[in-house]
């Protein structure tokens, strides 16, 4: 964890949003983590990868491709980005993949800021109507300020590292990052699903 002065600890991720009363009211029997649990982090031959397949009404191919461009171009200039670029973009084909290096935020105060980069890609497919997306090869590099420690989804956040034995719980190191990576993969996917209604 790095100590930063004040002017450094604002959040510069755009997509997180602050919890409405309703989901801070958590009863005794609910688990706070449930969605973060068995299952959450899918695997493909051993490799971490999130995919969905969003529906796209009365879309063309080319209007999918399009709209899903426009967006992945305006988060490579998001604040939070190190580096980030639209590495295919075969409008033939209807296929796009972009590369993104940015900041996931754990914890910010006046004096503190617990933070990670979070490495990862995005591709898509689209066909009329529909649009294919996956997140994957993704990777962490955490605590760079003083020691860099580097890490994969595989070795980090998987169902075998960041939960406990019977799976009923999130481990509390690495499962801060199974968290955040959740938290941005579905505002990424839901994202997609509102442009392409």
């Amino acid at each position: 964890m790095a100590v930063l002065p004040l002017c450094m600890w604002a959040q510069d991720n755009t997509w997180e949003k602050p919890d409405t009363e309703e989901e801070q009211v958590v009863t005794k029997n609910e688990n706070p983590d449930a969605k973060y649990l068995k299952g959450a982090v899918p695997e493909v031959n051993g490799k971490v990868v999130f995919s969905t397949v969003i529906d796209a009404p009365g879309k063309t191919a080319d209007q999918v491709f399009d709209i899903v461009k426009a967006y992945l171009v305006k988060m490579t200039g998001e604040k939070n980005q190190h580096h980030a670029a639209v590495v295919v973009d075969d409008k033939e084909k209807h296929e796009l993949g972009a590369t993104f290096d940015e900041w996931l935020v754990f914890r910010s105060t006046a004096i503190m800021l617990d933070r990670t980069r979070m490495l990862y890609n995005i591709k898509v497919r689209c066909s009329n109507g529909k649009a294919d997306i996956s997140m994957s090869n993704i990777r962490y590099i955490y605590d760079e300020e003083r020691k860099p420690q580097h890490y994969t989804a595989e070795d980090w956040i998987s169902d075998k590292e960041a939960l406990n034995k019977k799976g009923t719980r999130v481990l509390p190191v690495s499962g801060k990052f199974r968290r955040k990576t959740i938290d941005r993969k579905d505002f990424l996917f839901n994202k997609f699903e509102s442009l392409l209604k």
